[in-house]
């Protein structure tokens, strides 16, 4: 096992000395990318295909060269500062190439998951006005179904492949200058980047994320919970759609230096190839949710030289103890337990200077004053639950998103006095450490996704035979949590397992396949509030009971 003295050899010291410094203008592309790029044989990127045999490696200088070239193609495009695109593509090295060219412009790429369905990309582009929407020839499809019901598309482009009227990127690439000039500067407050995510009511939020508290902010997340170095390669299993990837595959990572591993996964996850691919090249930290540790660890973890892994974190949902225990007796590692979401950095960690306590969130992040605290906004005694807050006054931390872009209902919502709301529910025992309770509202979290149930519902009374419904989360050994529906059947409809799958393939087609609810029960009546509100709460609770919670 690689020794490799941590960042953090005093937790007491870093988080009360930490201060990350933000000049009043940056740019990722420029400030990071083109400057680790002085060194043009240092590794940045290693790209594996689907099958896990052909190995594409890119330096800083190619990722220079090539976001360089993109921007220039953007910009004869009309392409322009503030301008919004979408891009919907797998964990290919051109979805860095993209996000990098789109970011050296001021532009902001707004990632989305490739099981986007078309319904979805018509509501990401028309809600925030997008220009340009990029996608590969696989989910092109996708997009020329969506691009019909949206006023503001100017521009298709197409990765991998040739698509009749879409712009090619190879060809896009192929006529443009490699030297990047007269580009309007960032400034560290400038918008970056927008995340859609899950609620509770209405369809997925514009999360606004600027320069510096995404791109700044994630140094936390890399220096102190991946505990990086320039030396290192990282490998964090997730899609390019979601937040993780800001986390685990890119910002924090390249700030200090460290490369980053990808892997194209297609389909069911496959736990030998991950393993086997985690000692072939050789990466020294991993992050996973515990959805993979989980089907890792089931596997005969004995076969594989792990040596060179030094670290191992762990993110999306609680992890239980237990899958923590097999892993350390398989790999002689323990997995670093970390708290954040779409709309923050890492807020919460276990550190390797500090004890882990098995089923724990862990302590602060550096940076972040975070509390437990009531409707009031009051913080809390120590073993009393509450919702996790971040302390936004007198000075907000710099890993805090900008705002919920053109919602101010969600943003009145989620602020509340000195602190900003998160919606998970934990409580914190006598030593300051953070234990995770659920959500304070009734988005579910399965597998690492975040699903809000208004979504799934919309989809379900889309089917004929669904006269009412109810979608609340409910436990599972495997997932964490899996999306349940309680279904009132319309008038001439008879329960059955045909009905069943039927309900589950319409949702799937629907709405993003991940969302579909895997449990079905159909009931009679559902709980309501005296003013006909369904009490999600009380369904919830009774999975709960079944499962001896």
């Amino acid at each position: 096992m690689k020794d490799v003295a941590t960042n953090m050899p005093d937790y007491e010291s870093a988080y009360a000395n930490e201060r990350l410094e933000v000049p009043e203008y940056y740019n990722f592309g420029f400030d990071v990318v083109d400057k680790w790029a002085d060194d043009r044989t240092k590794l940045a990127l290693i790209s594996v295909d689907s099958d896990g045999e052909n190995v594409q490696h890119h330096t800083f200088w190619d990722l220079k060269i090539l976001s360089n070239k993109y921007a220039n193609a953007l910009r004869d495009r009309g392409i322009k500062k503030g301008d919004r695109v979408f891009i919907m593509l797998p964990r290919i090295p051109e979805w860095y190439v993209v996000m990098l060219g789109l970011m050296k412009l001021g532009a902001l790429p707004m990632p989305g998951t490739t099981l986007l369905t078309p319904k979805d990309i018509e509501y990401r582009i028309n809600t925030a006005e997008a220009v340009m929407a990029i996608t590969d020839e696989e989910n092109s499809g996708k997009v020329d179904e969506a691009a019909g019901g949206c006023k503001t598309l100017e521009h298709l482009a197409v990765v991998k492949g040739e698509k009749r009227g879409w712009l090619s990127y190879d060809e896009e690439m192929a006529g443009a200058s490699s030297v990047l000039e007269n580009v309007e500067r960032t400034r560290s407050d400038d918008p970056l980047l927008i995340y859609f995510t899950s609620g509770t009511v209405g369809y997925p939020k514009m999360v606004l994320h600027t320069q510096a508290s995404c791109a700044i902010g994630h140094t936390i997340s890399a220096k102190y919970w991946h505990d990086l170095n320039a030396t290192d390669l990282m490998w964090t299993l997730s899609d390019t759609g979601w937040a993780k990837a800001a986390y685990g595959k890119l910002f924090g990572q390249w700030t200090l230096g460290a490369a980053v591993m990808q892997h194209d996964a297609r389909g069911r996850f496959d736990a030998p190839l991950t393993l086997s691919l985690l000692e072939k090249h050789g990466a020294t930290g991993f992050c996973a949710p515990p959805t993979a540790y989980r089907m890792l660890v089931l596997e005969d973890l004995s076969k594989y030289n792990l040596d060179n892994l030094r670290h191992c974190t762990g993110a999306g949902e609680p992890l239980n103890p237990e899958v923590m225990k097999q892993w350390e007796d398989g790999t002689g590692h323990v997995i670093y337990d970390g708290y954040g979401q779409t709309e923050t950095v890492l807020l919460v960690g276990n550190f390797r200077c500090n004890e882990v306590r098995p089923g724990s969130m862990g302590l602060p992040a550096p940076g972040f004053t975070i509390g437990v605290v009531d409707e009031q906004g009051v913080e809390v005694p120590a073993g009393e639950e509450g919702q996790i807050a971040v302390k936004i006054k007198p000075e907000r931390p710099v890993g805090l998103f900008q705002e919920y872009w053109r919602d101010q209902e969600a943003m009145d919502r989620s602020f509340l006095g000195d602190w900003y709301l998160t919606g998970d529910k934990a409580y914190k025992d006598e030593d300051g450490y953070f234990w995770f309770v659920g959500r304070a509202d009734d988005v579910i979290i399965s597998a690492g996704y975040r699903i809000g149930p208004f979504e799934v519902e919309s989809a379900l009374i889309q089917h004929p035979a669904v006269a009412e419904s109810a979608v609340v989360a409910s436990p599972d050994p495997v997932r964490g949590d899996v999306v349940k529906a309680f279904v009132i059947l319309a008038p001439d409809y008879v329960a059955s397992d045909e009905l069943v799958i039927s309900i589950q393939d319409h949702v799937k087609n629907a709405t993003a396949p991940y969302k579909y609810p895997r449990s079905v029960e159909f009931v009679t009546e559902l709980p309501k509030t005296v003013s006909g509100k369904i009490r999600r709460v009380e369904l919830r609770q009774m999975e709960l009971d079944k499962a001896g919670q």
